[in-house]
């Protein structure tokens, strides 16, 4: 199945040693598509999701708003001008739509988790040894942080911005009533040098440096651990963290609430200068194996209610084993949290847990808060919002066996879009229909750059679904129309690491009309706009060396959150939706996705014999 070279050549992710800082300066602008080429392909994404006589009157609108001197024309320069003056004219406003102006809970809706194979303790020595080992990889990775001596990422040839790497320690979203801030705490004159853990709903703030500057060994680290764990019995304590998960601005007002109070304030500040969390949860009920990961992903995502672990959630570690992290997504994406992942696994497996002479350590302190009933109020609140959304998130992780990324190299084909194909393929034969689909691509090309959208959902791929099940189709067709549905998403992606597709230009152009305090034009108020941004499947590749799998929550109420990590023999995927939603089914649409990857093979195979070697995989993107 191969790809013609001079239509995308393959890309890698690659590595290179050298300080992060080196080409950061000297990376280009994000650009600003020209208006014309946005407003075509914007068209071309719509022709399979709407009919004929709404995509008429949406080219109806379009040609308006591309008329000389018009509303385009205006919007397009004021963009350009932003461009100009700013180092990405859209980071600050991606930020803002995506993060920090959405008033939903960040678990499920915001915050992706990340599930780790299951680890081999049983009680709570173990998840003590693992935390010590857990919390010293992450400390070294942050030494590279500290030392700018992360290496370098390249895509092609080209190096990566490394801005987001510096953003994931030391961060934290603070609630408003309207919107939220991000703060980072990694710099200034005093950098934060302590982590918070939390058992039971308690808080205590745990220094990892010695007086000396000296990152404190494993094993102090776990005997330090052992006194949190033996000062935190009680498990009566009210789960004053369950707080943050509440709507945004519940939260920005029970915030309020809570700091009111002095002793609620300096410990709250506390906590939002760690460097980062690690919560020891309590053991959750046993489940068969098959159903293991995707209680765990569950776990991850929104801690399983008030009962359980929703009062304790950050980087986390069941007493049985389970282990995982769920992040603010706000100032990163996923593969600095991946790399981050791969890198504390690594260091794990090398570090040896060794006993040596203690030193005197001090006892870590156990942060207070004052319960007033206002805030006594506010948890109640929290615990029943909590208790609603729980059982509300179907979650589905499975583990595709049947083959993996080196065979889809083998038939020189793109694994990525090979599995998007395969997503798509499912999806029309459980509805009969096809739907906006986002996949996340990388703009890590570019200064400051985050990401855009790849609209996996197109013409091609419309066909290729359609004629899949039709047996008037002979099997050559059909492949051949895989083919050019994988052709014309590869050359998508290319279009959207380059910055050259539809969604954020559309978005800048939104957000330049609101800035200029004029009326929306015509294409934002459209139905045709609405149902393009309605994106059913949310989707994204998170490639890790580690087994593992990422997962978050559908984009909207009537759709489905697909992470999927490729590995060399198997898949990893976790599926999400709403219970709520009569029409979806996590665990339906599984069974289709496992049907739909097999499918694709017998077809392949009935044409094409594997060949020992491919192209290089596709650029991680999340």
């Amino acid at each position: 199945m191969a790809i013609p070279p001079r239509l995308l050549r393959p890309v890698a992710l690659v590595y290179i040693l050298e300080r992060s800082t080196t080409h950061q300066e000297g990376l280009p602008k994000i650009p600003v598509p020209p208006l014309k080429q946005t407003c075509e392909r914007y068209l071309a994404a719509l022709e399979p999701l709407i009919t004929r006589e709404e995509l008429a009157h949406t080219r109806t609108l379009i040609a308006e708003f591309l008329q000389s001197g018009g509303v385009g024309e205006r919007l397009q320069k004021g963009l350009e001008r932003r461009a100009r003056k700013t180092e990405n004219w859209l980071s600050d406003w991606w930020m803002q739509s995506a993060y920090l102006d959405s008033r939903m809970p960040i678990p499920v809706y915001t915050s992706p988790g990340v599930v780790l194979p299951q680890m081999h303790f049983q009680d709570r020595q173990g998840q003590m040894r693992f935390a010590a080992k857990l919390i010293a990889g992450v400390l070294d990775f942050k030494k590279m942080v500290d030392k700018w001596t992360l290496p370098v990422e390249y895509l092609g040839g080209k190096p990566l911005c490394m801005n987001q790497y510096y953003q994931v320690l030391s961060s934290c979203r603070i609630p408003g009533p309207k919107k939220d801030i991000v703060v980072n705490y990694a710099t200034g004159k005093s950098p934060s040098t302590h982590i918070t853990v939390v058992h039971n709903f308690q808080f205590f703030v745990l220094d990892v440096y010695s007086s000396n500057g000296m990152p404190l060994t494993v094993d102090q680290i776990y005997v330090q651990l052992e006194k949190i764990w033996n000062s935190s019995l009680q498990t009566n304590k009210e789960p004053i963290g369950i707080l943050t998960s509440n709507h945004r601005n519940t939260w920005g007002k029970a915030y309020n609430n809570l700091i009111k109070d002095k002793t609620n304030k300096d410990s709250v500040r506390t906590i939002q200068k760690s460097i980062f969390l690690v919560c020891l949860d309590a053991p959750m009920p046993r489940v068969s194996d098959d159903l293991y990961y995707s209680k765990v992903a569950a776990q991850m995502l929104h801690g399983g209610g008030s009962r359980w672990n929703s009062g304790n959630r950050c980087n986390l570690l069941g007493e049985d084993g389970s282990c995982g992290l769920t992040y603010e997504h706000a100032p990163a994406e996923g593969p600095p949290i991946v790399f981050l992942v791969d890198h504390v696994v690594e260091y794990m497996k090398k570090t040896e847990f060794r006993r040596a002479p203690m030193v005197p350590l001090p006892l870590p302190q156990k942060l207070r808060f004052n319960i007033t009933p206002e805030v006594k109020k506010d948890i109640e609140k929290a615990k029943q919002n909590m208790n609603i959304m729980v059982p509300d998130l179907d979650v589905q992780v499975f583990n595709f066996y049947h083959y993996g990324k080196k065979y889809l190299k083998s038939i020189k084909t793109s694994p990525d879009a090979f599995i998007q194909m395969a997503l798509q393929l499912a999806y029309y034969r459980m509805y009969q229909t096809c739907c906006p689909t986002y996949e996340s691509a990388s703009l890590r090309m570019f200064k400051l750059g985050r990401t855009e959208a790849i609209r996996s959902t197109s013409t091609e791929s419309h066909r290729f679904v359609q004629a899949m099940d039709d047996v008037s189709k002979q099997d050559t067709e059909k492949l051949a129309l895989l083919q050019e549905a994988i052709k014309a998403h590869r050359a998508y992606t290319h279009m959207a690491i380059h910055g050259q597709t539809v969604d954020r230009h559309l978005l800048g152009l939104r957000m330049q009309a609101i800035e200029d305090l004029t009326s929306l034009p015509e294409i934002f108020m459209d139905t045709s706009y609405a149902v393009a941004m309605h994106f059913n499947l949310f989707t994204s590749q998170v490639g890790s060396k580690t087994d593992c799998v990422m997962c978050i929550g559908p984009m909207v109420p009537d759709g489905y959150g697909i992470c999927y990590n490729p590995m060399g023999d198997h898949i990893n995927f976790a599926v999400t939706a709403f219970n709520s939603c009569e029409e979806t089914n996590a665990a339906r649409l599984s069974r289709f996705l496992k049907e739909a990857l097999l499918d694709l093979k017998s077809l392949v195979e009935q044409t094409l014999k594997p060949s020992p070697t491919g192209p290089e995989e596709q650029p991680d993107r999340t």
